[in-house]
């Protein structure tokens, strides 16, 4: 690896950091210099697909890289002491196997932010979901993640912890469907273009919804959310 690529990692201590630099792997030398005592890695912004070079962090505890290209494929090595991990912005669909994963690798976690992946369902990611869709979704996720105490930027609340553990497995949120399902599913009926809408909804003289609430929703030019919020006491 060249000189000026080591020289755009930024270290505070601890904390390791290789944000915008295009890369679509970890490069082998963060690893190798890095690797032994970083604690917090952040490579949020490159165009990383796999997180392999992660086998050298074995004392990893916070790990982020959001606005990458990870998607369900996604491999994590056993990381025992990670509690904080944010996926924002990624390509993540498949819920359940992320979750199922990320139970085993890091049975330590406790702080994971998904938003912006299709996988978390709320209106960052689609305008046809509400907050019933994303309470779902956190239920799910709290059965799966049993120790969470934040997820996404919203704290984890008793009463949550107690519906995940009721009725959690019943959320199971549906994996999007590819393009190629779609097709399939407007050309079994070629007489009525296919619509998943109830009847009710399809007037294309009304802006309300089957319920009628309006299903415009104004986005200011902050209202993407916050990234990831950290808990202050940490």
């Amino acid at each position: 690896m060249m000189a000026g690529s080591e020289s755009r990692v930024v270290m505070n201590g601890t904390q390791v950091s290789y944000i915008g630099q295009d890369c679509e792997e970890i490069p082998a030398f963060i690893g190798e210099q890095y690797g032994g005592f970083a604690k917090r890695l952040d490579l949020s912004f490159n165009l990383l697909r796999s997180l392999e070079g992660l086998k050298a962090f074995s004392c990893l505890e916070e790990l982020i890289v959001d606005n990458n290209l990870l998607g369900n494929d996604l491999l994590l090595p056993r990381l025992p002491h990670l509690h904080t991990l944010t996926l924002n912005k990624n390509q993540i669909t498949d819920i359940e196997s992320l979750l199922d994963h990320v139970a085993e690798v890091a049975p330590s976690l406790e702080y994971l932010s998904l938003l912006g992946n299709e996988a978390c369902p709320n209106e960052l990611v689609s305008l046809d979901k509400d907050e019933d869709d994303y309470q779902r979704y956190r239920y799910f996720v709290l059965h799966k993640l049993t120790n969470l105490k934040f997820l996404d930027t919203r704290k984890v609340s008793k009463r949550e912890h107690e519906e995940a553990k009721a009725r959690g497995a019943f959320m199971k949120v549906v994996k999007p469907k590819t393009d190629t399902e779609s097709r399939d599913l407007r050309s079994a009926s070629p007489g009525m273009p296919y619509t998943p809408l109830p009847s009710g909804s399809r007037d294309s003289k009304s802006h309300k919804g089957i319920f009628s609430k309006c299903r415009y929703v104004y986005y200011g030019k902050h209202s993407e959310g916050n990234r990831f919020i950290r808990d202050e006491q940490l």
